[in-house]
């Protein structure tokens, strides 16, 4: 590859990870106090057997949550052994991957003011109308419960959460503790766990949105995605299968769209990829059953695309574009504290890669 073409990608990857580092920083300082205060039980005792209030809680619980895509597994299964029905369950897998501080600090960044309130409003609704879809109807798990144990060997295996087994995604935290206690163990849960469950997929994503900038011109996504409703199928096509997760969905979201993607077909992008990747939807399958899962899959893809075509029609109503998201010469203006930030967020990131070679190694001794 031509050198010129390797430092362009580097230097439009860097602008996105300068505009978003300190949100990132800030959104997994947040995820640590929800770590550090939220009590153990506390999304369990809302979760009863009502068939409308307990999607409603359910769904309102896991927007904040910072859990990803394969995180989120076992904290559903908990839930299911601790009596929460099946409508609630759902509404918590995909409120809780689909949205979390963290995500919605990076949508801060690197979105819009319009898109940032969207995107967990469209979560919370997404998960309200499946959760109300498997209860109204009553669709009963038809497969053996899986364990919690088991669901999280079995995301393990292929999702972000390499090492999901050896700590707890939940929202628990010992009680008895002082607050400077508490602090301590939410902050090093938050900079450490939940980090090296995202952080790879969001240099990824970093690295992504910075080959797109460098590669996609305005006409090759006009041309093969338009802005319409078929844009936004295709999109729901692609990203359905694949593991993304919310926080590293963002960036790529936004690079597409500043090369002409709609702002609904960017919508359906960050709805869609965290909520039904094929490995979750496999253990999904044995939470819920196949029917279940049939349904939780076809209302996340009818309601994206619904959200997304009034998306589109709020951006065109308020003459709105998406020609500032991510825009490279903001990063300009940031100053010092962003340089830094993201300096900070590199670091942090080698520091994990050195922790799993040095995790490598050991296997392999």
């Amino acid at each position: 590859m031509d050198v010129n073409i390797i430092k362009s990608i580097i230097a439009s990857s860097w602008d996105v990870l300068v505009n978003s580092s300190a949100f990132i920083i800030f959104g997994f300082t947040i995820a640590g106090l929800l770590k550090a205060f939220l009590p153990q039980d506390f999304v369990s005792r809302h979760l009863g057997k009502g068939k409308y209030l307990s999607v409603i809680k359910a769904s309102a619980i896991g927007v904040p949550l910072p859990l990803c895509s394969c995180g989120v597994l076992p904290a559903a299964a908990g839930l299911k052994q601790n009596g929460a029905n099946s409508g609630a369950t759902a509404a918590f897998l995909i409120s809780t991957p689909e949205t979390g501080i963290d995500s919605v600090a990076v949508s801060w960044a690197l979105l819009d003011p319009i898109m940032t309130v969207f995107r967990p409003i469209a979560a919370f609704i997404t998960a309200i109308a499946t959760g109300f879809a498997i209860n109204i109807l009553g669709i009963k798990n038809d497969q053996n419960q899986i364990t919690e144990t088991s669901t999280g060997e079995s995301c393990s295996s292929s999702c972000c959460c390499s090492h999901s087994n050896d700590h707890d995604h939940g929202t628990s935290h010992s009680h008895g503790m002082s607050i400077f206690s508490r602090l301590r163990s939410g902050i090093s849960f938050a900079f450490g766990e939940l980090f090296e469950d995202i952080s790879k997929w969001f240099m990824f994503g970093v690295l992504l949105a910075g080959i797109i900038d460098v590669f996609l011109s305005p006409n090759m996504i006009s041309d093969y995605l338009g802005g319409g409703i078929l844009s936004m199928i295709l999109v729901l096509a692609i990203s359905a299968p694949l593991y993304i997760c919310a926080t590293a969905s963002t960036p790529i979201a936004a690079a597409l769209a500043l090369k002409g993607l709609s702002p609904g077909a960017a919508l359906v992008l960050l709805l869609a990829g965290p909520a039904t990747n094929a490995a979750a939807i496999a253990v999904i399958t044995k939470l819920l059953g196949k029917k279940a899962t049939a349904l939780y899959v076809f209302t996340i893809a009818f309601i994206s695309v619904l959200l997304g075509m009034l998306a589109n029609y709020i951006y065109t109503a308020w003459g709105l574009d998406t020609s500032n998201w991510i825009a490279s010469e903001h990063s300009d203006d940031h100053g010092i504290a962003y340089t830094i930030s993201a300096v900070i967020l590199l670091l942090l990131f080698a520091r994990v890669m050195i922790l799993d070679i040095k995790k490598y190694i050991i296997k392999k001794m």
